[in-house]
């Protein structure tokens, strides 16, 4: 398993580039994970679903199945937020996984950049951006892709994820 991550302030098109780009190295053949980090409170559950009264009174995981899926839900109930490795331990074995977000972590990310946000650049302070995705080019050495250059973006990915465990 290989992976990489897509780091960027919130509105840059994280997600976006993510939506074209897990099809497009599908076409090549590349099986994809993903790793979605979340800064706020978020329910994958409904209320008034079982699934959800289960949690809500107190169970630590609850794992839901059918015939189409399953998921399974973890509650820290205060426990400290899980690293990524140990995230990354829990996913099945894949080609590849795209890590959005964790954008402090310790792995290779290509940084996906939108000058309309007027946010600053990550690069300068980021060691581990091995590459930029922009609708700007930057002024420094690192590979470039246009950030509506879905094949370009993923010839990026692909030259720049590492192996994982590593």
């Amino acid at each position: 398993m290989r992976l990489i991550g897509l780091a960027g302030w919130s509105g840059a098109g994280k997600t976006t580039l993510l939506s074209r780009l897990i099809p497009e190295l599908g076409r090549q053949g590349v099986g994809v994970s993903t790793l979605k980090h979340a800064h706020h409170a978020f329910d994958v559950d409904q209320p008034g679903k079982d699934s959800h009264i289960h949690r809500q009174a107190g169970a630590r995981q609850v794992l839901v199945s059918s015939v189409n899926r399953w998921a399974l839900m973890t509650e820290h109930r205060g426990a400290p937020e899980p690293s990524v490795d140990s995230l990354l331990a829990r996913l099945d074995p894949v080609d590849l996984v795209i890590i959005e977000g964790f954008k402090r972590g310790a792995h290779p990310k290509i940084e996906v950049f939108r000058a309309a946000n007027g946010k600053p650049w990550q690069y300068p302070d980021d060691p581990m951006i091995r590459a930029i995705a922009a609708d700007t080019r930057p002024e420094v050495g690192l590979p470039f892709a246009e950030l509506d250059d879905v094949a370009a973006i993923a010839a990026l990915v692909l030259e720049h994820a590492v192996p994982w465990p590593s």
